[in-house]
């Protein structure tokens, strides 16, 4: 190995949620760390979930007792580190006495109320449904109970700026394409999939935390074979006008014995998912099919007096979840645990690979991960990330914030207040810094989306595209026009190629 080429302790090979999460853990150890990801942040899995922090009170059923603990265990950690992209939620389910009985969804909430302990949320409650609330008339009685609600592509994209402070290096659009294992050091060969340039790094370890694409790293990129195999399992979800107007959201029990969210989205929408279906091929590719559509339209127009028709659909998003591959027949009852499988057989570089996770766990996840990265790196430090608040995330509450920024910027609309409150928390100074009138926050491309914000997710938080700003970084592609979205790629075609991330040597 050249001595040119820079040196890494750790390769992070994958910029999803646990990806993002291992890299930002190990870097905090003091660890030299570089992370590739070929596509943008959370651009596959990681951004297409449920954007549920939860237990997953579903799993009591399969009696995943201890997924679940874990889970709730972590809830009330990631709630506190994360006030603007995370926040509590009640949950609604309507009783169907025909398909679980009351007394089964009683202990069922019992246990989640008392697996892990509570200090943030509240518990559950039986309660009463009335002819003026969104349900049909028929559904009267019901169960209310706690978990939390995450914008999943943001909690990526903040991780990995954690990450970067901490000293790790983020490179997107940067595929590992091959990877040749030695007694003390991997050496590695990255290619920017925007210019096809190559360039090789030495590392002393590998983290495969490829999410559906980390079975097929073993053949493509490592020239070995998979220890494991994971299960692909589609899930998606619509968007639709608002269907109810609280804050609260419902979960609905399906005669399947699946059940299905429907969440308060983006003040104007609900989100409604997830289905669970077993898919092949590239998991970039997966879309909605016209039966899944019809699948959780069917089950909301069971449930609420409004009903809907695919007409009504805003938008809607597919993910692959890698999932751990056991005999079940069914998707739905397929694990959401998670697994890893250490190689350094006879004293070898290690490689240490991840299999399966849900969003929630992804900071215990990671803290695992690194502890068995730090088994091959002595002196490094120990456990930090249980109470590091994730950047802008440095602040009591979203009201409290949001009339300081009042404050400071009078003439900032309200709405865009609120918007970047949950988007940025804190780091909406950052943006706002020098502002004095909307004039200084540059063109406007549509909804609340101004220049300014555009340049500063550029500059930093690795936006290359409409796609990255619409979706993953605003969610203001549910106000745009294919017009809009094609104005906004043609300035950022625009702005200097000196805001793009490469390796220091």
């Amino acid at each position: 190995m050249s001595a040119d080429h820079p040196h890494y302790d750790v390769v992070v090979v994958g910029g999803g949620i646990n990806g993002t999460g291992i890299a930002m853990d190990a870097a905090g150890r003091g660890l030299k760390v570089l992370l590739c990801e070929m596509n943008d942040l959370a651009s596959a899995t990681s951004s297409n979930s449920s954007k549920l922090i939860h237990g997953g009170l579903r799993y009591l059923e399969h009696y995943e007792f201890r997924l679940v603990q874990k889970a709730l265990a972590e809830r009330e950690s990631l709630l506190r580190n994360s006030p603007h992209i995370m926040r509590p939620m009640r949950f609604r389910l309507p009783h169907r006495s025909h398909l679980r009985p009351a007394w089964m969804i009683r202990t069922g909430l019992f246990l989640y109320d008392h697996l892990a302990k509570r200090e943030m949320l509240p518990g559950s409650r039986s309660i009463r449904f009335d002819d003026s609330g969104p349900l049909k008339p028929e559904m009267t009685r019901g169960f209310e109970y706690s978990d939390g609600w995450v914008d999943d592509a943001r909690l990526v994209v903040l991780t990995a700026k954690k990450a970067e402070q901490a000293g790790a290096t983020i490179m997107t659009r940067t595929k590992c394409v091959s990877a040749k294992r030695g007694r003390d050091q991997w050496q590695v060969t990255l290619r920017d999939t925007n210019t096809s340039a190559e360039q090789v790094i030495a590392a002393k370890a590998i983290v495969n935390a490829s999410g559906p694409w980390v079975s097929a790293l073993f053949g493509e990129t490592l020239s070995m074979p998979a220890p494991k195999m994971i299960r692909m399992v589609k899930g998606s979800h619509i968007v639709v006008p608002r269907l109810n107007q609280e804050e609260e959201a419902y979960i609905l029990q399906n005669e399947d014995e699946r059940i299905v969210f429907v969440i308060p989205y983006e003040d104007n929408f609900s989100l409604v998912g997830t289905t669970d279906v077993e898919y092949e091929g590239d998991p970039s590719k997966a879309k909605i099919s016209p039966e899944e559509t019809t699948y959780l339209l069917d089950i909301v127009n069971d449930h609420f007096k409004r009903q809907l028709q695919p007409s009504d659909v805003v938008w809607s998003y597919s993910g692959v979840r890698p999932l751990m591959d056991g005999e079940e027949e069914n998707a739905q009852k397929a694990s959401r645990d998670y697994t890893f499988e250490v190689s350094d057989e006879k004293g070898q570089a290690p490689l240490i690979s991840v299999f399966g996770g849900k969003i929630t766990t992804y900071r215990k996840l990671a803290e695992v991960a690194t502890d068995k990265l730090c088994n091959f790196f002595k002196g490094s430090g120990g456990h930090w990330t249980k109470t590091a608040a994730l950047p802008g995330g440095d602040f009591d509450n979203q009201p409290n914030l949001a009339a300081s920024l009042k404050q400071s910027y009078p003439w900032l609309p309200d709405n865009l207040i609120s918007r970047y409150v949950r988007t940025y928390g804190t780091l909406s100074h950052d943006i706002l810094s020098g502002c004095t009138s909307m004039s200084d926050l540059g063109q406007h491309f549509l909804g609340t989306l101004y220049e300014r914000e555009v340049n500063y997710l550029v500059r930093n938080e690795w936006a290359m595209t409409s796609e990255d700003i619409l979706w993953r970084r605003t969610k203001q592609g549910l106000y745009a026009t294919d017009n809009e979205a094609e104005v906004l790629d043609q300035y950022l075609a625009n702005l200097s190629e000196g805001t793009r991330v490469t390796v220091d040597h």
